[in-house]
């Protein structure tokens, strides 16, 4: 036995399909147990003093500031999308009105909690993880640890508190700019009735969905700062990840894949239970 697995060569070749598995269980039971201590020991560094404010502020502008450009266009022509093909499909009813009710209700539900997750997975959150790798591989966390500095109040706990403010509040930029965009669309473009375009979004979103793609957002903001951070933490131990640049690379990329997975599957799950 090896670290945490069984070698296949010292077992019977009809076992070792067996044995695999059962590393790869181990493994992955393992690769949960040490993310849960990282979500823990991340959350909990929040609240030690002193904090790093500058640390803050400077993350606030990458991932906040930075991803709005991003986010904007996104929004923009997500929501027009939405105003063209909602116009169609509603013009086969003869129920062009309700064209802002569907809009507004599946940017604030849906499409803006889901798309400016993944837009800030992609952009800040590759980063994340490649910048924690990198001072992991050339042993500047090591050397924190060393000078009896905390690398989670220090490194870690200001990106998790950065990015469970920025995603929410991105959300909302989202929301507003689609409704803009679905508004160009329909009224400017298609011809719909203004008023009606309004007073169907008035009508037909309450505080529960406002609520819900709130929550949502803080939700996959989570998701996203802990998978990606974590995975750069633990980029020597993880499993294939290979040595050096080569390891923060394919880290980076699963990072992002399985960030991205994880907020598709939540999307759902709290849909089903909040909903």
């Amino acid at each position: 036995m090896n670290g945490h697995s069984y070698t296949p060569s010292v077992v019977p070749k009809l076992l070792r399909p067996v044995v695999m598995l059962g590393n790869h269980a181990l493994y992955l039971l393992f690769d949960l147990g040490r993310m849960g201590v990282y979500l823990f020991s991340a959350l909990a560094g929040i609240f030690r003093r002193p904090f790093r404010y500058r640390e803050l502020v400077k993350q606030l502008h990458f991932i906040g500031t930075g991803s709005a450009a991003v986010i904007f266009f996104t929004a923009l022509s997500s929501g027009m999308v939405l105003g063209l093909q909602g116009y169609y499909s509603l013009h086969k009813f003869g129920a062009e009105g309700m064209l802002g009710s569907a809009v507004s209700l599946t940017l604030i539900m849906e499409l803006g909690p889901i798309l400016t997750a993944l837009m800030v997975t992609g952009r800040a959150g590759s980063a994340m993880c490649a910048e924690i790798g990198i001072m992991r591989i050339s042993e500047q966390i090591d050397a924190l640890e060393c000078m009896a500095v905390d690398p989670f109040r220090y490194l870690v706990s200001p990106k998790f508190l950065a990015t469970l403010i920025s995603v929410p509040l991105l959300t909302v930029m989202f929301d507003v700019v689609g409704i803009f965009g679905g508004y160009l669309a329909g009224v400017k473009l298609m011809g719909v009735n203004s008023g009606a375009f309004f007073n169907g979004m008035q009508q037909s979103v309450t505080n529960h969905d406002i609520t819900l793609g709130i929550i949502k957002s803080f939700v996959f903001a989570l998701l996203l700062v802990w998978i990606c951070s974590g995975r750069g933490y633990f980029v020597q131990s993880i499993r294939g990840a290979g040595f050096g640049a080569e390891s923060v690379s394919r880290v980076t990329t699963q990072a992002v894949v399985v960030s991205s997975i994880s907020i598709l599957i939540f999307d759902y799950l709290l849909t089903a239970i909040l909903l």
